[in-house]
């Protein structure tokens, strides 16, 4: 059924198409070359590439396919442009990569990172966020005993800005819970 599925949306596409087939690792060997032949002789894809996303074979060989079937085109931005969103944001999305990264188990998917200050001085970039949290117990977690996870999450997203922004930063972490925003509670850290 969901063959069939594949093959109608294929066929409904106008551009090539590539067809990644998932979770060979699943299958055996003497099975897998006869499903790609009856793919390949359902619809002509510009390429058929067998991956394990689980375990990450093929999945080069799938992105390498994907670049060589792009067309080649003008640079929308200059190639020492690294993206097109404000310092802003940048900062923002960098210090919640650090804090998801360090914190994965405990912290939820829906921290949010305020910058409430981007001040650039002659020689020193001042950026002080605010870490959003759903409850108390998130909040602790982030900040940790003493301060110190809040601290691990500043340095490395410090680190990271400086090294792309090409400045030394100050970089001020405050911690809100949504649920203690009515008693206006937050706790600081400083890098």
């Amino acid at each position: 059924m969901r063959t069939i599925v594949v093959l109608q949306k294929a066929k409904r596409f106008r551009g090539r198409t590539i067809l990644a087939l998932n979770k060979v690792d699943r299958l055996p060997r003497p099975k897998l070359l006869p499903l790609i032949e009856s793919f390949s002789k359902a619809f002509e894809f510009s390429a058929i590439v067998p991956i394990s996303a689980l375990k990450g074979d093929g999945c080069d060989g799938l992105l390498d396919e994907i670049l060589k079937q792009l067309p080649e085109g003008e640079a929308y931005f200059p190639e020492d442009q690294v993206t097109d969103q404000p310092e802003r944001f940048l900062a923002a999305e960098i210090i919640r990569e650090k804090a998801i990264q360090l914190m994965y188990h405990e912290v939820p998917y829906a921290l949010a990172v305020v910058v409430e200050k981007y001040e650039e001085k002659p020689r020193l970039l001042r950026i002080e966020a605010v870490m959003n949290v759903e409850r108390d117990s998130q909040k602790k977690i982030l900040i940790g005993h003493k301060g110190e996870m809040l601290k691990k999450i500043g340095t490395e997203a410090r680190k990271e800005l400086e090294a792309i922004l090409g400045s030394k930063i100050y970089l001020g972490l405050f911690v809100k819970s949504r649920s203690g925003l009515a008693r206006k509670s937050s706790e600081g850290a400083r890098t």
